[in-house]
């Protein structure tokens, strides 16, 4: 089996070269990548890839996430959200090849306070959103085999996240103020590694599975909940924090120029069923995350 993978270096794409290597033959690419295009502003440069490549998997783990920036350059995101991988999927119909593709609960309106099912009427908020929903649309328009993975709060211990920043804020100041009215699920791209990996091998025996799953880790905490949990776990490990409070304050406390969904609960009952999976509970994953970044600060 030859798996294409995109989007190689981000939190996701890192994760994946180390869950789909096991699979079989993995070409794994970010936007500059040699003789081999993987850059998502260059369509036709795409599509010379697969043909050359012509895999069995592709899996897309590229995408325009810069929520904010996505309202001033709307085409740009269209383009590397919906554009794009509506041409992979169309490349992979010709092929007769799997796309694995990511998505978020950006593509909902955030009301209520019932987790999100597959099934419910979408109404993204923002640029991003409708971009991520106009790709969903385009891959199963295009009537190839296809994993949609719905995700949110998605964090590594490579490169930036939620926790590092909140343990910088708070040895850099005496109190902080986090978001109290959203709430979600905090999800490893190291989880959604190895779930990729484990449906593409269901996948390979059975075509039926084809279709969109929402995946996160079990549970739910605001994001002030989140931030308590982090700095709660580093004392426990020692670290002294010169932040001695975290003050809950609404969304409306940090502006900013693309709304955010209040709910990103996600039911993960579909793809718990489909793919006989036990999700862990959020905080086992962040204590993983934190443990290594911990480690690597001392």
């Amino acid at each position: 089996m030859k798996i294409l993978l995109f989007g190689k270096n981000g939190q996701v794409g890192w994760e994946l070269q180390r869950s789909l290597s096991p699979l079989g033959e993995l070409v794994a690419l970010d936007s500059r990548s040699g003789n081999l295009c993987g850059d998502f502003t260059d369509p036709k440069g795409l599509a010379e890839t697969v043909r050359k490549v012509a895999p069995d998997i592709i899996v897309n783990a590229a995408a325009h996430t810069a929520v904010d920036r996505a309202e001033s350059e709307p085409d740009l995101a269209r383009t590397i959200n919906a554009t794009a991988p509506s041409l992979l999927a169309e490349e992979a119909k010709k092929l007769n090849a799997w796309l694995v593709h990511y998505s978020t609960d950006y593509v909902f309106d955030g009301s209520g306070e019932k987790p999100w099912k597959e099934s419910d009427p979408t109404g993204p908020l923002n640029v991003y959103g409708k971009t991520k929903l106009e790709g969903e649309d385009l891959i199963v328009q295009s009537g190839c085999r296809h994993l949609i993975f719905r995700t949110s709060w998605v964090y590594g211990a490579r490169g930036g996240n939620f926790a590092k920043t909140m343990l910088r804020l708070a040895h850099e100041r005496d109190a902080i103020k986090v978001i109290a009215d959203q709430t979600g699920s905090p999800t490893g791209a190291d989880l959604l590694a190895d779930v990729t990996a484990h449906a593409i091998r269901a996948a390979r025996h059975n075509s039926d599975i084809s279709g969109l799953y929402h995946l996160v880790a079990a549970g739910e905490v605001t994001w002030h909940g989140y931030a308590s949990f982090v700095l709660d776990f580093a004392r426990q490990k020692g670290i002294s924090l010169k932040a001695k409070t975290i003050e809950p304050v609404p969304t409306s406390e940090f502006p900013t120029p693309a709304r955010r969904p209040r709910n990103s609960r996600m039911n993960t009952e579909k793809i718990k069923a489909a793919f006989d999976l036990h999700l862990p509970d959020w905080q086992s994953g962040v204590e993983r995350m934190l443990t290594e970044v911990l480690e690597k600060q001392s």
